[in-house]
């Protein structure tokens, strides 16, 4: 049978399970979106353990278990490797991990939703960065942060060193979205309707070295909405020129004050094409010479599949040491 490790992530947006085996393939994975009542901007955290609850018996019924042998358990035990980092959804997935560990009797390790987030972008980008050290920037509906990461056998050394002070960039899409009638999350529906703009209507990003703020260009983006200022489609775009002109400065600070020019951007906003293109076209220009990393945007958002990779670093730095 094929050795597979369990991968186990229950965020405040999605229940994720993914099977996967040391060389990185997928055998089995089941993941659905948490539902968000029309018109509302996210979940309460009981409502969200609630349908986690609901949620992975359902999806445990579509994984291929009889067929592999898992060899090992990883789960997110919360949002970020820092103290007193919380939050109640993770111990959904914990409790289901501790309780399978027991009863399969194999190994558990323990992680973090964003350590997740940056393995699934190494491990699904077209080149990973090339040295142990480099930028990671984690941008979501509840992380927009710029982390100076470097690569250990068992996962990552992670020290923030910028990003947002208020409102995350993925906050600003889904409020934005919502304002608009859009359903959340609105990221997709955004980048859709983005493509019909037209005009130069734009808002002003605010950045302040290696951190921002997305709450100035929201009161300017709901102001545009509700004066008919602009077309729904033109604040759409406004919005995603936004989020990238904010990085793209806070980013060029970071390489100016001598920190990593490679840098992954990971995270459900991530996966914005648009945004894209233009911090491509922006940051590895000659005159900045920075080299961006993206993650598939299938794996941009939440998911178990970085999870299930961490699992295996460390069950190979585990098997190095005995």
């Amino acid at each position: 049978m094929t050795k597979v490790l369990l991968g186990i992530d229950t965020s405040n947006y999605r229940t994720s399970l993914c099977l996967a085996r040391e060389d990185g393939r997928i055998v089995a994975e089941a993941k659905r979106l948490l539902k968000v009542k029309e018109g509302k901007r996210g979940l309460q955290q009981s409502e969200a353990v609630f349908q986690h609850v609901m949620n992975l018996p359902e999806l445990s019924e579509q994984m291929k278990w009889e067929e592999h042998e898992i060899v090992a358990i990883c789960v997110s035990e919360k949002p970020r490797p820092v103290d007193q980092s919380y939050m109640p959804v993770f111990k959904v997935g914990e409790g289901l991990a501790k309780s399978l560990s027991i009863y399969l009797q194999v190994p558990l390790y323990l992680t973090t939703h964003q350590e997740g987030h940056i393995a699934a972008g190494e491990y699904t980008a077209q080149e990973r960065p090339a040295e142990d050290r480099f930028l990671a920037v984690h941008l979501s509906g509840g992380t927009s942060e710029i982390l100076l990461c470097e690569r250990q056998a068992s996962g990552y050394a992670i020290e923030k060193v910028g990003g947002t002070i208020d409102l995350h960039a993925g906050q600003l899409v889904d409020r934005i979205g919502v304002a608009m009638g859009m359903s959340f999350p609105a990221g997709p529906q955004i980048e859709e309707l983005a493509k019909q703009a037209e005009g130069e209507f734009r808002v002003s990003s605010s950045v302040d070295g290696l951190t921002f703020s997305f709450s100035g260009p929201e009161a300017s983006l709901l102001r545009a909405i509700s004066t008919g200022d602009a077309t729904h489609a033109q604040i759409a775009r406004a919005t995603e020129q936004c989020i990238a002109n904010t990085l793209e400065k806070a980013l060029r600070h970071a390489i100016e004050q001598g920190l990593p020019r490679d840098i992954l951007i990971v995270g459900g906003v991530a996966a914005n094409q648009y945004m894209r293109e233009r911090l491509i076209k922006r940051l590895e220009h000659p005159a900045v010479k920075a080299k961006l990393y993206f993650c598939d945007p299938v794996y941009s958002g939440d998911n178990a599949y970085g999870v299930a990779m961490l699992g295996w670093m460390k069950q190979k730095t585990n098997n190095n040491q005995s």
